[in-house]
């Protein structure tokens, strides 16, 4: 695993998971990619890493991976994160899905506007419905039909959307019940209604930047189609910022800056 905070993040709204999810990719590629898959959130996969437990070098496995930016399913980049103070700081991040990405999809994901998939999806017992189906186990008396289930999900499913966990919704349709509980459905419809929680406030939209897989510089995702940078797509090297100093010689610097201060504020003293 990587750093707290660090590490593989998995996008939102792929395609459940099958046995050919990467056949469009070459061997290697694929084999890499359903590795990377199935590792969890937080998981390191940087190249080093991943030559620790891969049958590949690090020189193939970078090649590998710039050809899952250049495929859809992978980008590298930075995310600022907000404290309760104010503050922030950036993070960097490494995101992977499973399902391939155009560079418009990896655009609206960076915005923080992830367009939903358009491919219908089989018809599921919600959570919402799970919960409600099971309260007549837990209370006899609030035993529902799945038709009450049914119509009563969708405002369970408010509670959810709006930060309400599964204990503090059971809580609110179980306790200081009537004896007896005539109509269960139109009890729980009216707890539901008449208790449900203010609505959060509005989330704030992600801050995002991509980075070239190539060369690292950051930059808007119009300016990095396929996760590359002009320069690194035309194979030129780009342009590097000149190097930092060293540790040692900025506190060497500090030092001399507070020293000559210190002498300054004596010469005022004594004036």
């Amino acid at each position: 695993m990587a750093n707290p905070g660090y590490g593989k993040r998995s996008t939102p709204d792929q395609h459940p998971r099958t046995a050919h999810d990467f056949a469009h990719l070459p061997p290697r590629e694929a084999a890499i990619a359903a590795y990377v898959d199935r590792l969890p959130d937080g998981a390191d996969i940087s190249v080093k890493t991943l030559a620790k437990q891969l049958p590949y070098g690090q020189c193939a496995l970078r090649t590998a991976l710039n050809r899952l930016h250049q495929a859809g399913h992978l980008r590298r980049g930075r995310e600022r994160l907000d404290s309760a103070s104010g503050g922030h700081r950036w993070i960097t991040r490494s995101w992977f899905s499973r399902t391939a990405r155009n560079d418009d999809w990896w655009a609206a994901f960076t915005r923080g506007d992830v367009p939903k998939d358009s491919e219908p999806r089989p018809p599921t017992r919600t959570r919402a419905y799970i919960l409600l189906a099971a309260l007549g186990r837990e209370t006899p008396s609030l035993s529902l039909s799945a038709a009450d289930c049914a119509a009563l999900a969708p405002l369970v499913a408010d509670w959810f959307a709006r930060g309400a966990t599964e204990d503090a919704v059971r809580h609110a349709l179980t306790s200081g019940l009537p004896t007896p509980v005539h109509h269960p459905a139109a009890l729980l419809r009216r707890r539901l209604t008449d208790k449900i929680p203010p609505e959060p406030p509005p989330a704030q939209p992600p801050h995002r930047i991509l980075e070239c897989a190539e060369c690292g510089v950051p930059g808007p995702p119009e300016a990095l189609p396929g996760g590359f940078c002009r320069d690194c797509r035309n194979g030129r090297a780009p342009a590097r910022p000149a190097s930092l100093l060293p540790a040692p010689e900025i506190h060497a610097r500090a030092n001399e800056i507070r020293a000559a201060m210190s002498l300054k504020r004596e010469e005022h003293t004594y004036a």
